[in-house]
């Protein structure tokens, strides 16, 4: 991870002027934060930009905004998602900036996910206000030239791991998909036109014009 900064509220000196602090985190150290820090961490005014995410053992993962390229990929495959999820209404897509708590207690924000409607509904009002505890039934990432690619396939297996079904790591660099699957081994696919929603998201072909390539 590169460094990143954080800026906590400061505690009042005794003078009448505030002042800022900022918290400079070097590659390789790791911050470990619980549940419940997480989530007023999160809720700072100053964190809005950052996308956040906690790994299962409390290390925080502090990601900057996406770049306008990856933010229009982004965009343009949450939409086709939720295109085929409004004319189908067979669930509920979200978008990246989503946070979800899964069984190990990490709390992820992929960059598309989505989950049938009859599990989104067994989820109480207030935990869906919250990082609700749910896994989703796919999740899609988009990976960015920045990040380590070997990072974001540890992070598809441990969706897999904790009960997803179905996900789809994309590279735009190499222009290859990498589908992941329970109980197989992740298949790689070098250019597709189209990936398909298989048995999770019925009857969608995914058109990766302008998300692979352009």
């Amino acid at each position: 991870m590169s460094p990143s900064t954080l800026e906590p509220t400061a505690a009042q000196p005794t003078t009448d002027r505030p002042t800022e602090t900022s918290l400079i985190v070097p590659e390789g150290v790791r911050l470990i934060v619980d549940p419940e820090d997480f989530e007023r961490l999160c809720r700072v005014p100053a964190n809005r930009d950052l996308r956040l995410e906690r790994e299962s053992d409390g290390g925080l993962i502090v990601m900057a905004p996406a770049g306008m390229d990856g933010g229009r990929r982004n965009l343009t495959l949450a939409a086709r998602l939720w295109n085929w999820n409004d004319a189908t209404g067979l669930g509920v897509a979200f978008d990246s900036s989503s946070g979800m708590t899964f069984p190990n207690t990490a709390v992820r924000a992929p960059d598309a996910t989505w989950i049938t409607r009859e599990r989104w509904e067994a989820v109480p009002e207030d935990e869906r206000a919250r990082f609700a505890r749910l896994v989703p039934d796919f999740v899609a990432e988009l990976h960015s030239p920045s990040d380590s690619l070997t990072k974001a396939r540890a992070k598809m297996a441990e969706y897999i791991a904790q009960g997803v079904r179905l996900g789809w790591l994309i590279d735009p660099t190499t222009q290859t998909v990498e589908i992941y699957r329970p109980g197989r081994e992740p298949e790689t696919l070098t250019r597709p036109a189209t990936l398909s929603g298989e048995d999770v998201l019925p009857g969608l072909v995914l058109d990766l014009k302008g998300i692979l390539f352009d």
